[in-house]
């Protein structure tokens, strides 16, 4: 059996106790109305996840199989070798919609918008006025004149509404009833192809393209994407309070002879493929720049003696 290792020895470290982000804290999370639940909360419980942390003001599950049965690393076995389903509705979806979309959205992100062209999607950040990282989410154009900002853990939907507090663009920003899952791992490809049939060309999908489909009955918009390095797809579903049992059971279904498993977000894997995750490596004293991406950086102009993230 996989051995799952539950402690660390820390006797060694100079950092005082109260600084540090890690180590045991013998405490119990009250479920409340402070904290949501996701519209798929109740099918992680059904899927064994027996601890969480808090994301976006949301529950956000993360394990599923305990430390005697081996813990995160038969989940990472799982997503090295079948392929697995993670409950990420806690990247919430933030809409800009209306004329002035595109030119808000060039405005807030520090890479250019009008490059980005419908029915595709990017990583994108956004800056404060010290280019100070705010927030890192994956941004989809779902039309000319719609975004859809799938957040990591800050919140940006007020930031977005306060940007434009003086109605300045005439857009509408709101946090919208669409939730994301991934799929991910070697046999990701075989199972999509099993739940959406020739409703989208997978084997023709770019990396970020994006595609409209129904899964379960429902409708969805499928991304080529992922947070594992491994290859992946999320499935965005509309209206998922009334339809998060539908798409989830038609995953679990398609999912039986591909050895599906229902895990938490694979971070000793994303760690292994070198990608970065938000909040725990940097805050907002950190500065963005990025020489590969884009000659304008809105947040960077007149900003000296700053240390740079390069990514």
């Amino acid at each position: 059996m996989i051995k799952h290792v539950t402690s660390v020895d820390q006797s060694d470290r100079r950092v005082p106790y109260n600084l540090r982000q890690s180590g045991p804290t013998p405490v119990q999370m009250l479920i409340s109305t402070r904290v949501r639940k996701s519209p798929y909360w109740h099918l992680s419980m059904e899927a064994g996840c027996w601890r969480a942390t808090v994301y976006n003001r949301i529950y956000h599950p993360r394990g599923y199989v305990k430390p005697e049965d081996g813990g995160a690393m038969v989940e990472y076995e799982a997503i090295k070798n079948h392929v697995t389903m993670w409950n990420v509705a806690v990247e919430r979806q933030i809409q800009v919609k209306g004329p002035d979309a595109e030119a808000f959205v060039d405005y807030v992100i520090t890479r250019d918008a009008t490059k980005i062209s419908p029915m595709r999607a990017r990583y994108v950040i956004l800056c404060n006025q010290y280019g100070g990282v705010l927030n890192d989410p994956i941004l989809l154009r779902i039309s000319q004149d719609e975004f859809w900002f799938s957040l990591s853990d800050s919140d940006i939907g007020l930031y977005l509404q306060g940007v434009n507090h003086d109605n300045r663009f005439n857009v509408t920003i709101d946090e919208i009833d669409v939730s994301p899952v991934q799929i991910q791992g070697p046999k990701s490809l075989a199972l999509m192809k099993d739940l959406i049939g020739d409703q989208v060309e997978l084997d023709n999908m770019p990396f970020y393209g994006l595609a409209e489909a129904k899964v379960g009955g429902r409708d969805c918009v499928i991304s080529q994407s992922g947070f594992s390095g491994e290859a992946g797809y999320e499935i965005y579903l509309r209206d998922s309070t009334l339809y998060a049992d539908d798409m989830w059971n038609a995953v679990l279904e398609a999912g039986k002879k591909h050895n599906l498993m229902v895990i938490a977000p694979a971070h000793h894997r994303r760690i292994q493929a070198g990608i970065l995750s938000g909040v725990k490596i940097w805050t907002i004293n950190i500065i963005h720049f990025n020489v590969t991406w884009d000659t304008k950086y809105h947040c960077l102009e007149k900003v000296s003696g700053i240390k740079l993230l390069t990514m």
